[in-house]
């Protein structure tokens, strides 16, 4: 008993030390944009590394902010005040990725569920062509989908960066995994009730599947978010550049500028931070429940 003992208390604190050790070296890049973010110049091009500012500035946004304006939203022929044309990036990202998001976990869930629950002919088939379409990476269809986007008339717009990604194989498939979990007696039980197909999948799958759909939504907003090349395909207008795409174009114009760059990606790193924050207790709760069920 006692070298039981002793085993599990050593595997303890083994554990806790790799992940204190793993925790430092993912924190370590956020750690160092922020800091860098604040940094003068000399601290960013010091030959060695400044690991804390030896003043704290504010210049690097500064002149973020005011290389150029933009209005920050138009609606329906509705212009919005000019702001720097950062705000106005960042608007459209966030956009971007919580329309992506909300579309794909709402589309992926219902799409999951019909191959989990409903019998049809040819869904073997179906499946399997989500699957394989898994493989195919977006550089193969770019061609198909810049003629869909422009006879759709969405070329140029953030639509054709969201349309692409409500589609994603990977949100069907782990949608499909999570409704197998569903008991088929509460679905029949629903249907004798007479309940009908939407109610059901409301009121009762949704909730049962509201885990994987929370582990989704992270996944598909940070996808989004980080799409940089579907972003360069399909924008051409400063109106509707995301910021990873407003900020390298600020690049292109004069030269490379670090201090410019830390302080987009801490800015930019803000809405990721508050999505996981507040999708966490879901992402836990989905990669738990699919490791116990494989």
């Amino acid at each position: 008993m006692k070298s039981e003992n002793v085993r599990g208390r050593v595997y303890k604190i083994v554990s806790i030390v790799m992940l204190v050790i793993l925790a430092i070296l993912f924190l370590f890049p956020l750690y160092w944009i922020v800091t860098g973010a604040f940094k003068p110049s000399a601290d960013i091009y010091a030959q060695k590394p400044v690991w804390l500012p030896t003043e704290w500035v504010v210049t690097n946004f500064q002149k973020l902010f005011d290389r150029r304006t933009a209005p920050l939203f138009e609606i329906f022929g509705l212009v919005g005040p000019t702001v720097p044309a950062v705000f106005r990036w960042l608007v459209n990202t966030v956009f971007m990725a919580v329309a992506a998001m909300v579309l794909t976990c709402l589309t992926a869930a219902m799409a999951g569920y019909a191959l989990a629950k409903k019998r049809f002919r040819g869904r073997a088939i179906v499946f399997g062509l989500i699957v394989c379409a898994m493989a195919l990476p977006k550089q193969v269809i770019l061609i198909p989908l810049l003629r869909e986007m422009s006879a759709l008339n969405l070329y140029g717009t953030l639509w054709a960066v969201i349309f692409p990604t409500v589609g994603w194989p990977f949100g069907v498939f782990l949608m499909k995994q999570f409704s197998e979990s569903i008991p088929g007696e509460i679905l029949e039980a629903a249907r004798v009730d007479g309940s009908s197909e939407l109610r059901t999948f409301i009121t009762i799958v949704f909730p049962m599947v509201k885990p994987g759909v929370g582990a989704l939504a992270i996944f598909t907003f940070i996808s989004a978010w980080n799409d940089y090349f579907m972003q360069l395909i399909m924008l051409d207008s400063n109106n509707f550049y995301t910021i990873a795409l407003g900020i390298s174009t600020l690049q292109s114009e004069t030269s490379i500028d670090m201090g410019i760059l830390m302080a987009g990606a801490a800015l930019a790193s803000v809405p990721i931070i508050v999505v996981f924050l507040c999708f966490q207790k879901y992402f836990t709760q989905g990669i738990t429940m699919g490791a116990v069920k494989g």
